[in-house]
Protein backbone atom coordinates (compact mmCIF):
# COMPACT_ATOMS: atom_id res chain seq x y z
CA UNK A 1 0.00 0.00 0.00
CA UNK A 2 2.05 3.01 -1.15
CA UNK A 3 1.46 6.79 -0.15
CA UNK A 4 -1.59 8.62 -1.30
CA UNK A 5 -0.68 12.21 -0.35
CA UNK A 6 3.38 12.87 0.66
CA UNK A 7 3.90 16.38 1.88
CA UNK A 8 7.62 17.36 2.07
CA UNK A 9 9.13 19.87 3.86
CA UNK A 10 6.40 22.37 3.77
CA UNK A 11 6.51 26.02 4.93
CA UNK A 12 4.13 28.38 4.50
CA UNK A 13 5.24 32.13 5.52
CA UNK A 14 2.62 35.15 5.65
CA UNK A 15 4.73 38.12 5.24
CA UNK A 16 7.06 37.55 8.08
CA UNK A 17 4.89 35.08 9.76
CA UNK A 18 5.71 31.69 10.07
CA UNK A 19 2.27 29.84 9.65
CA UNK A 20 3.41 26.14 8.63
CA UNK A 21 6.95 24.79 9.58
CA UNK A 22 8.78 22.48 7.62
CA UNK A 23 6.23 19.96 7.83
CA UNK A 24 6.43 16.67 6.52
CA UNK A 25 3.21 14.02 6.17
CA UNK A 26 2.79 11.00 4.64
CA UNK A 27 -0.91 9.88 4.47
CA UNK A 28 -1.51 6.37 3.00
CA UNK A 29 -3.55 4.69 0.54
CA UNK A 30 -7.24 4.80 2.12
CA UNK A 31 -6.13 6.05 5.43
CA UNK A 32 -8.43 8.38 7.24
CA UNK A 33 -5.70 10.69 8.64
CA UNK A 34 -7.67 13.50 11.16
CA UNK A 35 -5.39 17.33 11.65
CA UNK A 36 -6.54 17.84 15.46
CA UNK A 37 -5.50 21.27 17.25
CA UNK A 38 -6.89 24.01 18.57
CA UNK A 39 -7.63 27.39 16.83
CA UNK A 40 -5.28 29.12 14.82
CA UNK A 41 -2.62 25.84 14.93
CA UNK A 42 -2.26 25.52 11.08
CA UNK A 43 -4.72 22.57 10.34
CA UNK A 44 -7.55 24.10 8.20
CA UNK A 45 -4.47 26.22 6.40
CA UNK A 46 -2.54 22.97 5.36
CA UNK A 47 -5.93 21.79 4.13
CA UNK A 48 -5.68 24.22 2.06
CA UNK A 49 -2.38 24.04 1.12
CA UNK A 50 -2.80 20.30 -0.22
CA UNK A 51 -6.49 21.66 -2.03
CA UNK A 52 -4.55 23.62 -3.61
CA UNK A 53 -6.58 26.66 -2.10
CA UNK A 54 -2.94 28.18 -1.06
CA UNK A 55 0.33 28.25 -2.81
CA UNK A 56 2.96 27.41 -0.29
CA UNK A 57 6.48 29.03 0.14
CA UNK A 58 8.67 26.30 -0.01
CA UNK A 59 8.43 22.04 -0.19
CA UNK A 60 6.57 19.89 -1.94
CA UNK A 61 2.73 18.15 -2.40
CA UNK A 62 2.60 14.82 -3.85
CA UNK A 63 -0.99 12.89 -4.55
CA UNK A 64 -1.26 10.18 -5.83
CA UNK A 65 2.68 10.02 -6.72
CA UNK A 66 2.52 13.04 -8.59
CA UNK A 67 3.85 16.72 -7.64
CA UNK A 68 0.56 18.52 -7.44
CA UNK A 69 2.40 21.65 -5.71
CA UNK A 70 1.88 24.10 -8.15
CA UNK A 71 -1.28 22.50 -10.00
CA UNK A 72 -4.61 23.96 -10.18
CA UNK A 73 -7.13 22.50 -7.74
CA UNK A 74 -9.25 21.11 -10.36
CA UNK A 75 -6.00 18.89 -11.51
CA UNK A 76 -5.33 17.46 -8.00
CA UNK A 77 -8.30 14.57 -7.83
CA UNK A 78 -9.73 15.63 -4.97
CA UNK A 79 -12.84 16.46 -3.41
CA UNK A 80 -13.12 19.13 -1.14
CA UNK A 81 -16.31 19.41 2.02
CA UNK A 82 -16.17 22.33 3.77
CA UNK A 83 -17.51 24.17 7.38
CA UNK A 84 -20.26 26.34 5.23
CA UNK A 85 -22.37 23.58 3.05
CA UNK A 86 -22.02 26.68 0.13
CA UNK A 87 -25.12 25.40 -1.76
CA UNK A 88 -26.60 27.02 -4.45
CA UNK A 89 -30.19 27.86 -2.90
CA UNK A 90 -31.97 27.70 -6.29
CA UNK A 91 -31.38 24.75 -7.16
CA UNK A 92 -32.59 21.23 -6.11
CA UNK A 93 -30.39 19.03 -4.53
CA UNK A 94 -30.06 17.19 -7.87
CA UNK A 95 -28.39 20.42 -9.29
CA UNK A 96 -26.51 20.92 -6.99
CA UNK A 97 -24.58 17.30 -7.39
CA UNK A 98 -24.75 17.42 -11.38
CA UNK A 99 -23.47 21.38 -10.94
CA UNK A 100 -19.73 20.76 -11.80
CA UNK A 101 -20.21 17.73 -13.83
CA UNK A 102 -22.10 19.46 -16.20
CA UNK A 103 -19.64 22.39 -15.95
CA UNK A 104 -16.91 19.73 -17.00
CA UNK A 105 -19.19 18.84 -20.07
CA UNK A 106 -19.60 15.64 -18.61
CA UNK A 107 -22.76 13.02 -20.39
CA UNK A 108 -25.71 13.21 -19.03
CA UNK A 109 -26.26 9.63 -18.32
CA UNK A 110 -22.50 9.68 -16.66
CA UNK A 111 -23.77 12.53 -14.56
CA UNK A 112 -27.35 10.92 -13.62
CA UNK A 113 -25.14 7.13 -12.80
CA UNK A 114 -23.25 9.61 -10.53
CA UNK A 115 -26.09 11.32 -8.54
CA UNK A 116 -28.20 8.36 -8.37
CA UNK A 117 -24.60 6.50 -6.65
CA UNK A 118 -24.18 9.40 -4.59
CA UNK A 119 -27.60 9.87 -3.25
CA UNK A 120 -28.13 6.05 -2.54
CA UNK A 121 -24.64 6.00 -0.36
CA UNK A 122 -25.21 9.17 1.81
CA UNK A 123 -29.38 8.33 1.94
CA UNK A 124 -30.60 11.19 -0.30
CA UNK A 125 -32.89 9.73 -2.63
CA UNK A 126 -36.02 11.07 -1.40
CA UNK A 127 -34.22 15.03 -1.05
CA UNK A 128 -33.66 15.15 -4.73
CA UNK A 129 -36.21 17.63 -5.94
CA UNK A 130 -36.25 19.30 -2.46
CA UNK A 131 -33.78 22.94 -2.66
CA UNK A 132 -31.69 23.82 0.18
CA UNK A 133 -33.84 25.73 2.17
CA UNK A 134 -35.96 23.12 2.79
CA UNK A 135 -33.51 20.73 4.52
CA UNK A 136 -32.32 20.05 7.98
CA UNK A 137 -28.23 21.12 9.00
CA UNK A 138 -27.58 17.69 8.69
CA UNK A 139 -29.43 17.11 5.16
CA UNK A 140 -27.42 19.85 3.72
CA UNK A 141 -24.14 18.67 5.09
CA UNK A 142 -24.89 15.16 3.02
CA UNK A 143 -25.51 16.87 0.01
CA UNK A 144 -22.53 18.94 0.35
CA UNK A 145 -20.43 15.81 1.16
CA UNK A 146 -22.38 14.23 -2.28
CA UNK A 147 -21.30 17.24 -3.84
CA UNK A 148 -17.85 16.05 -3.57
CA UNK A 149 -18.21 12.33 -3.91
CA UNK A 150 -19.66 12.90 -7.28
CA UNK A 151 -16.15 13.80 -8.76
CA UNK A 152 -15.59 10.17 -8.07
CA UNK A 153 -12.01 11.25 -6.62
CA UNK A 154 -9.55 9.37 -4.86
CA UNK A 155 -8.77 11.77 -2.02
CA UNK A 156 -11.33 13.90 0.27
CA UNK A 157 -10.45 16.77 2.40
CA UNK A 158 -13.00 17.31 5.31
CA UNK A 159 -12.61 20.92 6.68
CA UNK A 160 -14.55 20.94 10.41
CA UNK A 161 -17.40 19.25 8.22
CA UNK A 162 -19.68 18.77 11.41
CA UNK A 163 -19.16 22.01 13.63
CA UNK A 164 -22.50 23.84 12.18
CA UNK A 165 -24.72 21.11 13.67
CA UNK A 166 -25.75 20.63 17.09
CA UNK A 167 -24.11 17.90 19.23
CA UNK A 168 -26.70 14.82 18.44
CA UNK A 169 -26.43 15.57 14.91
CA UNK A 170 -22.49 15.91 14.95
CA UNK A 171 -22.92 12.05 16.57
CA UNK A 172 -25.09 10.59 13.82
CA UNK A 173 -22.92 12.25 10.81
CA UNK A 174 -19.83 11.24 12.67
CA UNK A 175 -21.32 7.66 12.14
CA UNK A 176 -21.98 7.94 8.48
CA UNK A 177 -18.64 9.72 7.42
CA UNK A 178 -17.16 6.30 9.11
CA UNK A 179 -19.36 4.25 7.25
CA UNK A 180 -18.80 5.93 3.85
CA UNK A 181 -14.78 5.84 4.69
CA UNK A 182 -15.53 1.81 5.27
CA UNK A 183 -17.38 1.75 2.43
CA UNK A 184 -15.66 3.84 -0.13
CA UNK A 185 -12.08 2.66 0.83
CA UNK A 186 -10.89 6.34 -0.17
CA UNK A 187 -8.08 8.32 1.32
CA UNK A 188 -9.20 11.36 3.53
CA UNK A 189 -7.93 14.04 5.13
CA UNK A 190 -10.23 15.30 7.85
CA UNK A 191 -9.94 18.55 9.81
CA UNK A 192 -11.19 19.41 13.69
CA UNK A 193 -11.10 20.80 16.52
CA UNK A 194 -13.19 17.82 18.38
CA UNK A 195 -11.03 15.60 20.07
CA UNK A 196 -13.94 13.19 20.13
CA UNK A 197 -14.25 13.42 16.35
CA UNK A 198 -10.90 12.88 15.95
CA UNK A 199 -10.82 9.85 18.55
CA UNK A 200 -13.70 8.20 16.54
CA UNK A 201 -12.88 8.38 13.14
CA UNK A 202 -9.15 8.26 12.48
CA UNK A 203 -6.82 5.59 11.91
CA UNK A 204 -4.17 8.29 12.71
CA UNK A 205 -4.15 11.37 14.12
CA UNK A 206 -1.66 14.52 13.45
CA UNK A 207 -2.02 16.91 17.14
CA UNK A 208 -0.72 20.23 15.77
CA UNK A 209 -0.21 23.31 17.66
CA UNK A 210 1.98 26.55 16.32
CA UNK A 211 2.15 24.65 12.56
CA UNK A 212 4.12 21.56 13.89
CA UNK A 213 2.99 18.46 14.41
CA UNK A 214 3.54 17.42 17.57
CA UNK A 215 2.53 13.80 17.53
CA UNK A 216 1.08 11.40 14.56
CA UNK A 217 0.06 8.22 15.43
CA UNK A 218 -3.13 5.95 15.96
CA UNK A 219 -5.75 7.27 18.42
CA UNK A 220 -4.93 4.68 21.18
CA UNK A 221 -1.49 5.64 21.14
CA UNK A 222 -2.01 9.21 21.06
CA UNK A 223 -4.58 8.57 24.05
CA UNK A 224 -2.27 6.68 26.47
CA UNK A 225 1.07 7.58 25.32
CA UNK A 226 1.04 11.33 24.49
CA UNK A 227 4.19 12.54 23.25
CA UNK A 228 4.68 16.04 24.97
CA UNK A 229 2.37 17.89 27.78
CA UNK A 230 0.64 19.68 24.97
CA UNK A 231 -0.50 16.69 23.62
CA UNK A 232 -1.14 15.14 27.40
CA UNK A 233 -3.42 18.46 27.90
CA UNK A 234 -5.16 18.52 24.83
CA UNK A 235 -6.34 15.16 24.32
CA UNK A 236 -8.95 14.14 27.00
CA UNK A 237 -12.20 15.27 28.56
CA UNK A 238 -11.42 15.98 31.36
CA UNK A 239 -8.08 16.75 30.83
CA UNK A 240 -4.86 14.49 32.21
CA UNK A 241 -4.07 15.54 35.38
CA UNK A 242 -0.41 16.65 36.32
CA UNK A 243 1.38 16.42 39.45
CA UNK A 244 4.70 18.47 39.55
CA UNK A 245 7.24 16.75 41.69
CA UNK A 246 10.94 15.14 40.73
CA UNK A 247 12.04 11.32 40.68
CA UNK A 248 13.98 9.93 43.60
CA UNK A 249 15.74 6.78 44.23
CA UNK A 250 17.57 6.54 40.65
CA UNK A 251 14.05 6.83 39.02
CA UNK A 252 12.31 4.20 40.92
CA UNK A 253 9.97 6.48 42.39
CA UNK A 254 8.24 10.39 42.32
CA UNK A 255 8.03 13.15 45.09
CA UNK A 256 4.65 14.64 44.75
CA UNK A 257 4.27 17.20 47.79
CA UNK A 258 6.96 15.33 49.96
CA UNK A 259 4.27 12.22 48.75
CA UNK A 260 6.54 8.93 47.69
CA UNK A 261 4.84 7.56 44.69
CA UNK A 262 6.67 3.73 43.60
CA UNK A 263 7.09 3.99 39.53
CA UNK A 264 6.93 -0.01 39.76
CA UNK A 265 5.30 -0.90 36.50
CA UNK A 266 5.55 2.66 34.66
CA UNK A 267 5.43 1.67 30.82
CA UNK A 268 7.99 4.36 29.86
CA UNK A 269 11.79 4.53 28.96
CA UNK A 270 14.59 5.06 31.54
CA UNK A 271 13.08 7.11 34.11
CA UNK A 272 16.60 8.09 35.87
CA UNK A 273 16.69 10.87 38.98
CA UNK A 274 15.31 14.23 37.57
CA UNK A 275 15.38 17.31 39.63
CA UNK A 276 12.13 18.45 37.87
CA UNK A 277 9.76 15.97 36.27
CA UNK A 278 5.61 15.81 35.75
CA UNK A 279 3.47 12.79 36.51
CA UNK A 280 0.66 12.79 34.53
CA UNK A 281 -2.35 10.41 35.12
CA UNK A 282 -5.99 10.28 33.46
CA UNK A 283 -9.33 10.53 35.48
CA UNK A 284 -10.19 7.35 34.98
CA UNK A 285 -6.70 5.93 35.77
CA UNK A 286 -7.45 6.96 39.58
CA UNK A 287 -9.45 4.98 42.02
CA UNK A 288 -11.17 6.41 45.22
CA UNK A 289 -10.97 4.90 48.50
CA UNK A 290 -11.71 5.61 52.09
CA UNK A 291 -8.41 3.25 53.71
CA UNK A 292 -5.24 3.78 51.81
CA UNK A 293 -4.59 1.14 49.14
CA UNK A 294 -1.86 -1.74 49.01
CA UNK A 295 -0.21 -0.09 45.55
CA UNK A 296 1.10 3.88 45.04
CA UNK A 297 -1.48 6.46 46.27
CA UNK A 298 -1.85 10.02 47.91
CA UNK A 299 -4.39 11.50 50.24
CA UNK A 300 -6.65 14.39 48.79
CA UNK A 301 -10.10 15.97 50.02
CA UNK A 302 -13.10 15.92 48.22
CA UNK A 303 -14.45 19.22 46.66
CA UNK A 304 -17.20 18.91 44.16
CA UNK A 305 -18.63 15.54 43.11
CA UNK A 306 -20.56 16.07 39.76
CA UNK A 307 -23.18 13.29 38.49
CA UNK A 308 -22.68 12.63 34.67
CA UNK A 309 -25.11 9.44 34.74
CA UNK A 310 -23.60 6.70 33.86
CA UNK A 311 -20.80 8.24 36.35
CA UNK A 312 -19.21 10.90 37.95
CA UNK A 313 -16.16 13.87 38.19
CA UNK A 314 -15.05 14.05 41.15
CA UNK A 315 -12.97 17.46 41.77
CA UNK A 316 -10.22 16.93 44.59
CA UNK A 317 -7.84 18.83 46.27
CA UNK A 318 -4.29 16.94 46.45
CA UNK A 319 -1.90 19.35 48.77
CA UNK A 320 -2.38 22.18 46.66
CA UNK A 321 -3.03 20.36 43.56
CA UNK A 322 -6.36 20.16 41.76
CA UNK A 323 -7.55 16.79 40.58
CA UNK A 324 -9.94 15.38 38.52
CA UNK A 325 -11.46 11.66 39.35
CA UNK A 326 -13.88 9.93 36.85
CA UNK A 327 -15.67 7.13 38.69
CA UNK A 328 -19.11 4.91 38.68
CA UNK A 329 -21.59 6.68 40.33
CA UNK A 330 -22.01 4.88 44.25
CA UNK A 331 -23.80 7.58 45.65
CA UNK A 332 -22.42 11.12 46.12
CA UNK A 333 -19.34 12.21 48.74
CA UNK A 334 -19.59 15.41 50.37
CA UNK A 335 -17.55 18.07 50.06
CA UNK A 336 -14.85 18.01 52.92
CA UNK A 337 -14.77 14.05 52.62
CA UNK A 338 -10.98 12.75 52.70
CA UNK A 339 -9.91 9.72 50.50
CA UNK A 340 -7.05 8.00 49.35
CA UNK A 341 -6.32 8.27 45.55
CA UNK A 342 -4.98 5.14 43.73
CA UNK A 343 -2.95 5.54 40.80
CA UNK A 344 -2.52 3.12 37.90
CA UNK A 345 1.41 3.71 37.45
CA UNK A 346 0.93 1.22 34.22
CA UNK A 347 -1.08 3.63 32.49
CA UNK A 348 0.34 7.34 34.02
CA UNK A 349 3.14 9.43 31.51
CA UNK A 350 5.99 11.23 33.42
CA UNK A 351 7.19 14.20 31.22
CA UNK A 352 10.51 16.00 31.63
CA UNK A 353 9.48 19.68 32.87
CA UNK A 354 12.09 21.07 31.53
CA UNK A 355 11.65 19.89 27.55
CA UNK A 356 7.81 19.17 28.36
CA UNK A 357 8.86 14.87 26.28
CA UNK A 358 7.46 12.52 27.63
CA UNK A 359 10.14 10.33 29.57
Amino acid sequence: MGNSIEVKDLTLNFGSVSVLKNMNLDVQEGEFVVLLGPSGCGKSTLLNCLAGLLDITDGQIWIKGKNVTWAEPSERGIGMVFQSYALYPQMTVRGNLSFGLKNAKMPKDEIDKRVARAAEILQIQPLLDRKPGALSGGQRQRVAIGRALVRDVDVFLFDEPLSNLDAKLRSELRVEIKRLHSRLKNTMVYVTHDQIEALTLADRIAVMKGGVIQQLSDPQTIYNKPSNLFVAGFIGSPSMNFLPGRTVEGGRAFLFDAMRIDLAGYDGGAVLERDQAILGVRPEHITVTHQAPAGPSIPAVVEIDEHLGADSLLWLKAGEKDLCVRVPVEGRLLAGTRVHLGLDISKASLFDTKTEQRI
